[in-house]
């Protein structure tokens, strides 16, 4: 298993949050303090699957006018400065709202890694899986460790790169524990014999939390605690970047200046 941590943390942050340019200072110092890749997600109205921390983060990127036509100039950006791994988070009405095959060609446009989209899943998915799958943005299925034997080699017989794993129910924000039935599961897919990389998260906060789940995952999913550094910096992008260096427990240099 790769425990090369600095190459497997998967940070999530909210495209707009706080703003324009400081989300993408905020995307430059996850960047530079050797994340991954990126996880941005697209701010929504009613984001259900997530805490206070991401919830109260879209409110204020919507309160202030984004639209979905900023996370394309958002994306233009960061791709003309980095070749980064990127997957683009939404929620289903957003994505059909722009017309479901529409919004994943400018995903394409822009050299995504992959889409997720939580509240669209395989079976019910208003094409999404056929259509990411036929563009080379193959999207990203969410999974449960309660989910039935059955379901998952459904799931895992799909022609997808990756998929996430939600540790725990619930909202994200929350910290979880690594514990017993988590690791099982996990496990579990590792012993398939054709098989997706695996990123994990909801309520990762901590290195110990990084190191555990690297025994069984490529990578590691880090987002409210991103959002919470973030509500509290004076300089986002740079608060960011140590963030991620100490969840990586890497000796980051300083900023020159």
């Amino acid at each position: 298993m790769n425990s090369d941590v600095k190459a497997s943390l998967i940070t999530h942050m909210i495209a707009g949050y706080p703003d324009f340019e400081k989300s993408l200072e905020v995307a430059r110092g996850l960047i530079a303090g050797g994340a991954y890749a990126l996880e941005i997600q697209i701010p929504f109205s009613d984001p259900n699957a997530d805490g206070p921390l991401i919830e109260n983060a879209c409110r204020v990127a919507l309160s202030r006018g984004f639209k979905v036509a900023d996370t394309w100039r958002l994306l233009e950006v960061i791709r003309a400065e980095s070749s980064i791994p990127i997957f683009l988070m939404s929620y289903a009405s957003t994505a059909i709202s722009c017309g479901l095959a529409n919004f994943l060609r400018r995903a394409v446009e822009f050299a995504t890694t992959g889409i997720i989209i939580p509240n669209l899943v395989p079976g019910a998915d208003e094409g999404l899986f056929r259509t990411a799958a036929e563009l080379g943005c193959p999207a990203v299925p969410v999974l449960v460790p309660w989910i039935s034997d059955q379901r998952l080699d459904e799931i895992l017989s799909m022609p997808i790169d990756w998929i996430y794993v939600a540790l725990r129910s619930g909202i994200t924000g929350a910290y979880t524990q690594i514990e017993a039935p988590q690791r099982s599961f996990l496990a579990k897919i590792r012993t398939r014999q054709r098989r997706p990389r695996i990123m994990a998260g909801f309520g990762i906060q901590k290195t110990a939390q990084v190191a555990n789940l690297l025994e069984f995952v490529e990578a590691a999913v880090v987002g409210s605690a991103i959002v919470k550094t973030i509500s509290g910096a004076r300089h986002p992008g740079e608060a960011v970047r140590k963030l991620v260096g100490e969840l990586q427990n890497i000796k980051l240099p300083k900023t020159p200046g």
